[in-house]
């Protein structure tokens, strides 16, 4: 097989000048350098390996980029990124943290959207089709989305409008049997059904919807998905190309453990072993082992994920033993918090984990079927922090302002494991109220001097340490932030009354009211200052005079991230907070 020089690859137009022997010469270097560099950086390991042959035969049959693809999701893309010049960044180490990884355009005229979220190419495609033919164009119109992604609903809603187009418009279907973990739905039923009859089953879903129907039975072959590619090019009504693609494919161990290898850390190539192993307890692993000892004597207790079970801690053991008290609904948080309220409403005691990054897909669910009804859920919101993920398409520091401001729906936010753990116990135990129990950033941390109560269904604030002029404010995982710039503070003679708010949904006004007559009140929350916990208190003793400062992140849409850094530009370290406090002194 020829070698490829791949640093010669600068667009698309120099892979067309190959034969297909030369395309599979590239897909194997291709491939080759995405695990030297997914074993040195770590990313989206599966997804990438399994699309190469896709990405490749997509670029060379489309004319790309006057020809439109929108990948779903778009942790796929690393091929796509290679051959639409930026070899460099998967060729060199030293520029390995130049691109994102989703798309996005301001790298690269051929990155139509930043997509990180799931299941919007359809829709979004369809928007780009139905402008072409107002005001005139030929491209094709191509969306990319995996069968894991088509458990979300606004694929379904792509689907159906894009089945009226009536003009050119390709939905290409990565079906790879998998979403993170496996697939869960319906629609998986009628995807294997295709597979196991070569596509000619009488049952078809994508028919069903109005599309014509194109299967590849061997989603890696080049030549195969190149005829498949010709035949649909230039259609002028809407088709669905379905290719059955191997996740992980080209790496063994990938291709063993497709769900430990959808993302991962650095790992060795020949063994797949991680290289850095290290597994310190978190906020899941807590709760995931708590929950199995629970069920025992709650036979109505069940654990909800939205196609993310190890964001939960839930991995293949533990849902096994978990059984019938596990529900997966597939990347639909919008079914995952309406199928809570239906649970609670039947006297079940529903739990859903979610990532904050995807709750806010079911905003309006949280609004009406949960706080509306007041139906008794409770709701884990895992790396609502700056200290969760940093890529711009997923961060999770918006969910204080979000979900604080919903009527009936009380946001606590725990500060340390006893905490979290009195709090998730007295939720699921109540039946008078939903309950959102925003987990915190960073490792787990234990405090023995917070104070566990009985019921949390109002609970007034905890006054830690009882000082005079300041007041230190400290939300969820800032609680030890504070406490550590308390001590600094006592010793510049300064005795800072130290507070744990233990929910950001209303204020606990008897106690702020307390601090109307101090100097300076700072407030510290894992979340943007617009709209959170701060300005409220702010707002409340807007007519006193104490200086009320609140400290935050900037509502931005960050972008990979230095998480400490960011912590330090925004004035959040226990010496900055000391700093504040010092300089807004009386005199």
């Amino acid at each position: 097989m020829e070698t490829i020089e791949l640093n010669k690859i600068k667009s698309p137009a120099d892979i067309r000048k190959m034969d297909v022997t030369e395309l599979k010469s590239l897909a194997a270097a291709l491939r080759k350098t995405l695990i030297q560099k997914l074993a040195a950086h770590g990313g989206h390991a599966g997804p990438n390996l399994g699309m190469v042959e896709a990405i490749v035969a997509l670029h060379y049959v489309f004319n790309t980029p006057q020809d439109k693809i929108v990948f779903d999701v778009s942790h796929q893309t690393y091929p796509h990124k290679m051959i639409t010049g930026r070899m460099e960044a998967f060729t060199d180490p030293v520029h390995y943290d130049d691109v994102t990884g989703y798309t996005n355009p301001r790298e690269s005229e051929y990155d139509l959207f930043s997509l990180g979220h799931t299941s919007s190419a359809i829709a979004l495609a369809s928007g780009i089709a139905k402008a072409r033919d107002m005001v005139g164009g030929t491209e094709n119109v191509v969306a990319v989305i995996g069968d894991g992604s088509l458990s979300g609903g606004v694929a379904f809603e792509g689907l159906d409008y894009g089945a009226t187009l009536g003009t050119n418009f390709i939905v290409v279907v990565n079906d790879n049997d998998m979403s993170i973990a496996e697939n869960h739905g319906g629609i998986y039923d009628n995807l294997r059904e295709l597979r196991e009859t070569n596509g000619t089953a009488a049952n078809n879903l994508f028919r069903a919807f109005g599309y014509d129907y194109r299967y590849v039975a061997y989603g890696n072959d080049l030549s195969s998905l190149i005829a498949a590619f010709r035949e649909v090019k230039d259609s002028n009504r809407p088709v669905v190309v379905h290719i059955n693609t191997m996740k992980g494919m080209g790496l063994p161990v990938a291709e063993c453990h497709k769900e430990q290898f959808h993302f991962t850390a650095p790992f060795d190539a020949a063994t797949g072993a991680l290289v850095n192993n290290a597994s310190p307890v978190s906020y899941a692993d807590l709760f995931a082992t708590d929950f199995l000892e629970q069920i025992s004597h709650n036979p109505g207790l069940v654990a909800i994920t939205a196609g993310t079970p190890g964001v939960i801690g839930f991995g293949p053991d533990r849902r096994a033993q978990a059984g019938k008290h596990f529900i997966d609904v597939g990347i639909a948080e919008q079914q995952a918090v309406a199928m809570a309220s239906g649970l609670a409403k039947r006297g079940a005691t529903p739990v859903v984990g979610l990532a904050s990054t995807f709750l806010q897909r079911a905003y309006d669910q949280f609004s009406q079927d949960i706080a509306l009804n007041r139906q008794p859920a409770t709701f884990l919101v895992f790396y609502g922090s700056m200290f969760g993920m940093n890529d711009e398409t997923h961060l999770g520091f918006f969910d204080l302002a979000l979900l604080s401001d919903i009527p009936d729906l009380p946001v606590y936010t725990p500060s340390c494991r006893e905490e979290f753990m009195a709090m998730l116990h007295w939720s699921e135990r109540q039946r008078q109220t939903p309950a959102v129990i925003r987990i915190p950033g960073g490792s787990v941390k234990s405090n023995p001097d917070v104070e566990i109560l009985d019921d949390y269904l109002n609970p007034p604030y905890q006054i830690l340490r009882k000082g005079s002029r300041v007041a230190l404010i400290g939300v969820g995982g800032f609680l030890p932030v504070v406490t550590e710039a308390a001590d600094i503070l006592a010793g510049s003679g300064v005795d800072a009354t130290v507070i744990n708010p233990r929910q950001v949904s209303y204020l606990d006004t008897e106690s702020i009211d307390t601090l109307r007559d101090y100097d300076v009140i700072i407030t510290a929350e894992d979340g943007i200052v617009d709209g959170g916990y701060g300005q409220k208190v702010a707002s409340y003793l807007g007519t006193a005079p104490v200086k009320v400062i609140n400290l935050g992140l900037p509502k931005a849409f960050l972008n990979r991230y230095n998480a400490k850094e960011l912590q330090s530009s925004c004035g959040m370290t226990p010496q900055q907070i000391a700093d504040t406090v010092m300089a807004n002194l009386r005199q």
